[in-house]
């Protein structure tokens, strides 16, 4: 998933406060904040640099750049950007944590049942490892991290 052409996403700008449940059947682009719960079950959801989202998200795509407090279901894809600051449960078939972000919650794999493409998914374990956190099971991991660059920036 791609940063958002306006054309193809509803746009709720940096100035825009909403408190309640949010949903939708088209894309949407949340630069503003947004208090309560996100449904967006067949489209996705993109949270900007200057989003600020106290809310759980049901979506088919999410993309954090801003700040979320709150659990992500996606039925696709989660990825969390070098500027995200996230803080929550992430259940989804394919999980992407930038170096940089801020995450912690719990991330829970889902298997994809309607393709085999014999491509394996990262599994929760390998995350916490990856993240030198503790207690992992075959399919969920806890994990509370800062990826740094390791370059000294």
């Amino acid at each position: 998933m791609e940063t958002p052409k306006t054309a193809e996403f509803a746009h709720i700008g940096k100035s825009v406060i909403i408190k309640g449940e949010l949903s939708g059947s088209e894309d949407l682009y949340v630069d503003g904040q947004v208090e309560g719960s996100i449904e967006l079950a067949g489209n996705r959801l993109i949270i900007g640099p200057h989003g600020q989202v106290r809310a759980n998200v049901n979506a088919k795509g999410v993309i954090v750049q801003g700040k979320l407090d709150g659990n992500i279901r996606a039925s696709e894809r989660a990825e969390l950007t070098k500027s995200a600051i996230a803080v929550g449960d992430i259940i989804t078939q394919r999980v992407a944590i930038e170096e940089g972000a801020y995450f912690k919650g719990k991330v829970d794999i889902q298997k994809d049942t309607t393709k085999t493409d014999g491509v394996k998914p990262v599994s929760a374990a390998s995350a916490s490892a990856a993240a030198s956190s503790a207690a992992a099971s075959s399919s969920t991991a806890t994990v509370a991290m800062k990826i740094n660059p390791s370059d000294g920036k």
